[in-house]
């Protein structure tokens, strides 16, 4: 990928910030200035992201002096708009990455690491949830994002039929929610076809595949990656992807017609139209049931293995990074709107318009974030989550990985009988399609 020459600072120049960060600290402002920032698509639509934004905006300018531009990039075209900003040099000042993209991004040298006076600019590490910031580039590197949105998966499940199958709790363990799902998995009209299962998930979704996969791994006591690079057939591994494959292979406990969701909607869809009873799905789908008028829903913590060979893994730390590009006109003014953004104050108004999780720590004392759903997210969040791999090849692994199970899908949901073999062959194949590419 070719970078702008502008797109990494000469020592000079990073020295001499330094000096100006250090004599004017982030309350000083650079008045008169206007700063361009990309946003991420967060809410129902980018009308609503627009609403949403200008307000803390808005309070960042009367702070500041410094003005700001905003745009909201869909996700459809974010990344490919930050790549040809990067090696166009045609960029804005601030940008919204998904958390997954930070490793990647980061390779191309076009951004600001987040190190000394720069990462004390933004209130320091401290500020933010440790699992979050943990997702801000690669490993042993200086992070060239910091955390703006948080996110978790959560069990999402319908107290109604909980309680029409006389369920009081939701599961705990994997063994407990397998046997919750098979008892809500019915026939319902007595037709003798089965109009209500007890789980519901995207077979067709790449992006949902792998994360599953990560989860249950960490948790068989696997890990996609290692050092020689991936890992998807290991025995952890390949226990992991049966575990998930296996509701609708051998549970019965999962439509098969979802083999053939994709969109990351579909499955919440399902689960409001009361025709899957169960679903693991990010915070964020919140606003998708708000929008469909549906409140009949109660959040848990994911299921976990009991015994457990792995880790107590429920969640990728999911969630929006953000970044400032090298070739910033006003790089104090960028680290400031980043300092604004994620600061405790605007987390909390961000939280609740977006229902999103905070990134700043001291968020979570906020009275207005006072409730059990809050509470079980930031426990997923901060003590059961943790980054997908830290590596450049991230999003490729995601789509060959998450292909590689949706296929398997497909292949049960059109009757084909699946062992573990044929779920070892698959993982073989998407290793070698990984390390062919690379």
């Amino acid at each position: 990928m070719k970078i702008s020459a502008r797109a990494v600072l000469s020592a000079s120049t990073a020295l001499g910030l330094v000096a100006a960060l250090t004599a004017c600290g982030p309350d000083e402002g650079s008045e008169g200035d206007t700063l361009t920032y990309w946003a991420s698509n967060q809410g129902a639509s980018v009308e609503e992201d627009l609403e949403v934004l200008q307000p803390a905006l808005d309070r960042f300018t009367e702070e500041t002096g410094i003005e700001v531009e905003l745009e909201v990039v869909p996700w459809s075209e974010l990344y490919n708009r930050v790549l040809t900003a990067v090696s166009s040099g045609n960029s804005p000042d601030v940008l919204n990455i998904g958390n997954t993209w930070a490793a990647s991004l980061q390779e191309t040298g076009a951004f600001v690491p987040f190190e000394g006076a720069e990462l004390e600019a933004v209130g320091g590490e401290e500020r933010f949830v440790t699992s979050s910031f943990a997702t801000g580039g690669a490993e042993g590197q200086p992070p060239t994002s910091v955390p703006l949105y948080g996110l978790s998966y959560a069990l999402f499940y319908n107290p109604t039929m909980f309680e029409e199958a006389g369920i009081e709790e939701p599961p705990a363990t994997w063994e407990e929610f397998v046997d919750t799902a098979n008892e809500l998995t019915r026939d319902t009209d007595d037709d003798g076809e089965i109009d209500q299962y007890g789980f519901g998930l995207e077979g067709g979704n790449e992006r949902q595949n792998s994360h599953m996969a990560f989860i249950l791994g960490r948790q068989q006591g696997g890990h996609l990656w290692a050092e020689q690079g991936p890992t998807f057939s290991s025995d952890e591994q390949v226990a992991a992807v049966k575990q998930w494959v296996d509701l609708m292979a051998t549970e019965d406990v999962v439509d098969p017609s979802s083999a053939e969701f994709s969109d990351g909607t579909q499955a919440i869809s399902d689960f409001v139209d009361e025709r899957s009873a169960m679903i693991i799905v990010q915070g964020s789908a919140r606003t998708t049931m708000a929008a469909r008028d549906f409140d009949d829903y109660e959040i848990a913590e994911v299921p976990v293995l009991d015994p457990l060979p792995g880790e107590p893994v429920q969640s990728i730390a999911a969630g929006i990074n953000i970044s400032v590009f090298n070739d910033t006109d006003d790089q104090e003014g960028a680290l400031q709107l980043v300092e604004h953004l994620t600061s405790p104050e605007e987390q909390v108004y961000l939280s609740q318009e977006f229902q999103t999780l905070p990134v700043a720590t001291e968020s979570y004392d906020n009275e207005d974030l006072q409730d059990e759903s809050m509470d079980t997210f930031q426990r997923i969040l901060s003590e059961h989550s943790e980054p997908m791999p830290l590596i450049p090849e991230e999003g490729q692994m995601e789509t060959v990985l998450g292909a590689a199970i949706g296929g398997i899908f497909a292949d049960i949901a059109t009757g084909s009988e699946i062992t573990e073999a044929d779920i070892r062959q698959a993982m073989e194949d998407a290793e070698a399609e990984m390390d062919a590419a690379n």
